[in-house]
């Protein structure tokens, strides 16, 4: 592949012919004596609402094959390794051990994801929520019930082979080069069925419908795992890949002496405004149905010190019931790979600290979303309906009157979201919308819609572990991804889980 060519600046609606022209002009040479044309990154810049363009890098020739090699098995143990849930992170590593010839046990506690989505749209419908078969538990962990993003704040080798993967599993080939990829919900399902028939081709043993039971370690080396089923699998190599919501299985791990600690997180809401809106407010009234639906990322100080900020943000997409127990209420958000809806959604957060739990246990964070998640259901009306109110009430103090219905199923109720959040955090986010306001106009209008509430942006534990990535105190015990801590995204979380494998295969 030639060098890359970098800034091509095309306006909105050029084809690739114009593209290939202008990288042809740029070099001084004609577009027929040029190669194979490979874009590798593709941008919006809005800077000037009158004149919306993308901005291309390109390069020429054979796409260079995107590979990061299994480090030499030098894992000398008979004892097969074990996955413990199958979120992106119990996926890769799950991967990374069979293609290495390790032949891994994995385990999830909820359902493969066929299943798994009936599952939810029947709870979604008004039916019974299964608290091991809903959008946090189940084949492909939370990130199956999203938008699928592909962003991350983090820089590793190994996010290309990622995203080669993705490709190769059935995701659009533009996630190797637009500057904020997603897959898409319905597409990320997918592409984990397929991944899961690769994995039992390779040698992996997967178990569905069974959870972590317990631990056994001797003499601080990991020697056996229980399964909820009845059964015990001797190992001396575990990666926990649990997921931010496994609760029962923090509390068992804590109960083993595993070394865990509170960790800060975020609450809040989800924020809804029709997909037109926000567009035209970072695009422009003349471009904005020409480009794809526009997202934000905004974010502030307020006076009393706390942060606030929008998360996990779902052009066209819809806000989701996330509940994973019983009588305690949870929002996410949720888009297709056109992302074609008519509403915009996106978390709306404040950051919270173990100074605000209070407490010494390393589990006082979970007891803490489960108090505003249970005020949340209460205020609801019971029923997984969501307590809900206007910008426009919010800010004023009073319910109100809704202005229309949202996208969460199975409904919404008119509500003062003030009691469902801390004090400190409601007074941060009235402030939190004047600041958005002023950076997208239209953000904080009086009808949109403030839908609660939204407490697993990630977990509220870290899993202690050493340099080898190993827990402290039980040599085999790999705490890995976004449930021990260490990962906030299904792209950062795939790659921990690559690298907690590595670790095992090297012995």
């Amino acid at each position: 592949m030639t060098e890359k060519i970098s800034g091509l600046s095309l306006p909105v609606g050029a084809d690739e012919a114009a593209l290939l022209a202008l990288a042809a002009e740029r070099l001084k040479v004609s577009p027929a004596s040029l190669g194979a044309m490979q874009i590798l990154k593709k941008s919006i810049d809005a800077r000037h609402k009158s004149d919306i363009r993308y901005i291309y890098t390109v390069a020429f020739g054979e796409r260079e094959p995107v590979d990061y090699p299994i480090p030499p098995v030098r894992r000398s143990s008979p004892l097969r390794p074990v996955v413990v849930g199958l979120g992106p992170a119990g996926l890769f590593a799950a991967y990374r051990l069979a293609q290495a010839g390790l032949n891994p046990i994995v385990v999830e506690r909820g359902q493969p994801v066929e299943q798994r989505q009936l599952d939810v749209e029947q709870f979604w419908q008004g039916g019974a929520l299964n608290p091991e078969s809903n959008v946090q538990f189940g084949e492909g962990g939370a990130g199956t019930f999203s938008d699928g993003k592909l962003t991350t704040g983090t820089k590793n080798p190994r996010h290309a082979y990622i995203l080669e993967q993705f490709v190769r599993l059935g995701a659009s080939e533009e996630i190797r080069y637009l500057q904020k990829p997603h897959i898409g919900t319905e597409v990320l399902r997918k592409v984990i069925a397929t991944l899961r028939q690769e994995l039992l081709a390779l040698g992996c043993e997967l178990r569905f419908g069974v959870k972590l039971s317990g631990i056994q370690v001797q003499q601080g080396q990991l020697t056996a795992v229980s399964l909820s089923d009845g059964t015990e699998i001797p190992t001396d190599a575990c990666v926990l890949a649990i997921g931010h919501s496994a609760r029962d299985t923090f509390q068992m791990l804590c109960d083993s002496g595993v070394s865990m600690e509170q960790k800060p997180f975020a609450i809040g809401l989800r924020i809804e405004h029709g997909q037109k809106r926000i567009s035209q407010a970072q695009y422009g009234t003349a471009a904005w149905d020409k480009v794809p639906p526009a997202d934000y990322k905004l974010a502030c100080r307020a006076p009393n010190g706390r942060n606030a900020f929008t998360f996990c943000v779902c052009p066209g997409g819809e806000i989701v019931a996330a509940a994973s127990e019983p009588e305690r209420l949870v929002t996410n958000g949720m888009s297709y790979f056109a992302r074609d809806g008519q509403f915009i959604n996106g978390g709306l957060l404040v950051n919270v600290n173990p100074t605000d739990f209070g407490g010494e246990s390393p589990l006082a964070g979970v007891d803490f979303q489960r108090i505003w998640e249970e005020k949340a259901f209460r205020l609801g009306g019971g029923a997984y309906h969501a307590p809900a109110q206007s910008v426009g009430s919010f800010l004023k103090g009073v319910p109100g009157a809704l202005p229309r219905a949202s996208t969460y199923r199975p409904g919404i109720m008119r509500s003062d979201l003030r009691e469902t959040l801390p004090t400190y955090v409601t007074d941060t986010l009235r402030y939190a919308l004047g600041d958005f306001e002023r950076k997208v106009r239209g953000f904080s209008t009086a009808d949109a819609l403030l839908v609660g509430v939204e407490t697993r942006s990630s977990s509220p534990v870290r899993i202690t572990r050493d340099e080898r990535l190993q827990a402290l105190g039980v040599q085999g015990l790999y705490p890995t991804g976004e449930g021990a801590g260490y990962a906030g995204g299904i792209m950062s979380a795939a790659t921990d889980g690559l690298m907690a494998a590595e670790a095992i295969i090297s012995g």
